[in-house]
Protein backbone atom coordinates (compact mmCIF):
# COMPACT_ATOMS: atom_id res chain seq x y z
CA UNK A 1 0.00 0.00 0.00
CA UNK A 2 1.14 3.06 -0.40
CA UNK A 3 1.97 6.19 1.86
CA UNK A 4 -0.05 8.98 1.96
CA UNK A 5 1.75 12.33 3.13
CA UNK A 6 0.63 15.93 4.35
CA UNK A 7 2.83 18.88 3.00
CA UNK A 8 2.24 22.02 4.37
CA UNK A 9 4.30 25.16 3.51
CA UNK A 10 3.13 28.55 5.64
CA UNK A 11 3.04 31.42 3.18
CA UNK A 12 2.91 33.56 6.57
CA UNK A 13 2.00 33.21 10.39
CA UNK A 14 0.04 36.33 11.68
CA UNK A 15 -0.63 34.45 15.08
CA UNK A 16 2.05 32.80 16.61
CA UNK A 17 -0.37 32.27 19.82
CA UNK A 18 -2.58 30.54 17.46
CA UNK A 19 -0.16 28.54 15.95
CA UNK A 20 0.82 27.49 19.21
CA UNK A 21 -2.55 26.28 19.89
CA UNK A 22 -3.28 24.55 16.66
CA UNK A 23 -0.01 22.57 17.79
CA UNK A 24 -0.99 21.33 21.11
CA UNK A 25 -3.96 20.40 19.63
CA UNK A 26 -2.91 18.86 15.93
CA UNK A 27 0.09 16.47 17.25
CA UNK A 28 -1.81 14.03 19.34
CA UNK A 29 -4.53 13.84 16.85
CA UNK A 30 -2.55 13.39 14.04
CA UNK A 31 -0.80 10.90 16.13
CA UNK A 32 -3.56 8.85 16.92
CA UNK A 33 -3.69 7.55 12.94
CA UNK A 34 -0.38 6.92 13.37
CA UNK A 35 1.70 10.10 12.02
CA UNK A 36 5.34 10.11 11.51
CA UNK A 37 6.35 13.86 11.48
CA UNK A 38 9.31 13.78 9.15
CA UNK A 39 10.06 17.52 9.37
CA UNK A 40 9.48 19.47 12.45
CA UNK A 41 8.89 23.95 12.89
CA UNK A 42 12.96 24.32 13.17
CA UNK A 43 13.70 22.46 10.15
CA UNK A 44 16.05 24.34 8.51
CA UNK A 45 14.62 25.69 4.73
CA UNK A 46 16.28 26.58 1.11
CA UNK A 47 13.77 27.95 -1.07
CA UNK A 48 14.08 27.69 -4.47
CA UNK A 49 12.27 29.36 -7.60
CA UNK A 50 9.24 30.60 -6.77
CA UNK A 51 9.70 28.69 -2.95
CA UNK A 52 9.38 30.72 0.05
CA UNK A 53 11.81 30.42 2.92
CA UNK A 54 8.75 29.04 5.39
CA UNK A 55 8.53 26.53 8.03
CA UNK A 56 6.96 23.29 5.85
CA UNK A 57 5.85 20.45 7.58
CA UNK A 58 5.85 16.87 6.33
CA UNK A 59 3.74 14.11 8.08
CA UNK A 60 3.58 10.43 7.10
CA UNK A 61 0.89 8.69 7.24
CA UNK A 62 0.71 4.36 6.21
CA UNK A 63 -1.80 5.52 3.41
CA UNK A 64 -3.42 8.35 1.42
CA UNK A 65 -6.76 7.44 2.79
CA UNK A 66 -5.82 7.83 6.37
CA UNK A 67 -3.83 10.82 5.91
CA UNK A 68 -7.16 12.27 4.28
CA UNK A 69 -9.16 10.18 7.80
CA UNK A 70 -6.96 12.27 9.73
CA UNK A 71 -7.90 16.07 8.13
CA UNK A 72 -11.08 15.24 8.42
CA UNK A 73 -11.42 13.40 12.12
CA UNK A 74 -13.25 15.90 14.87
CA UNK A 75 -9.67 16.32 16.76
CA UNK A 76 -8.07 17.94 13.45
CA UNK A 77 -10.71 20.22 12.92
CA UNK A 78 -10.75 21.00 16.43
CA UNK A 79 -6.80 22.02 15.74
CA UNK A 80 -7.79 23.99 12.71
CA UNK A 81 -10.45 25.94 14.59
CA UNK A 82 -7.79 26.96 17.31
CA UNK A 83 -5.49 28.00 14.05
CA UNK A 84 -8.30 29.97 12.75
CA UNK A 85 -6.92 32.82 10.44
CA UNK A 86 -3.85 32.73 12.52
CA UNK A 87 -1.54 31.35 9.13
CA UNK A 88 -1.69 31.08 5.69
CA UNK A 89 -0.90 27.63 3.78
CA UNK A 90 -0.72 25.98 1.10
CA UNK A 91 -1.92 22.57 2.65
CA UNK A 92 -1.41 19.63 0.52
CA UNK A 93 -2.62 15.66 0.88
CA UNK A 94 -0.32 13.63 -1.43
CA UNK A 95 -0.33 9.84 -2.03
CA UNK A 96 3.61 8.35 -1.95
CA UNK A 97 5.37 6.65 -5.02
Amino acid sequence: MKKGYWVVAYRSVSDESALRDYGALAVPALESFGARFLTGSTSQVEAYEAGLQQRTIVVEFDSFEIATAAHESEAYQKALQALGSGAQRDFRIVEGT
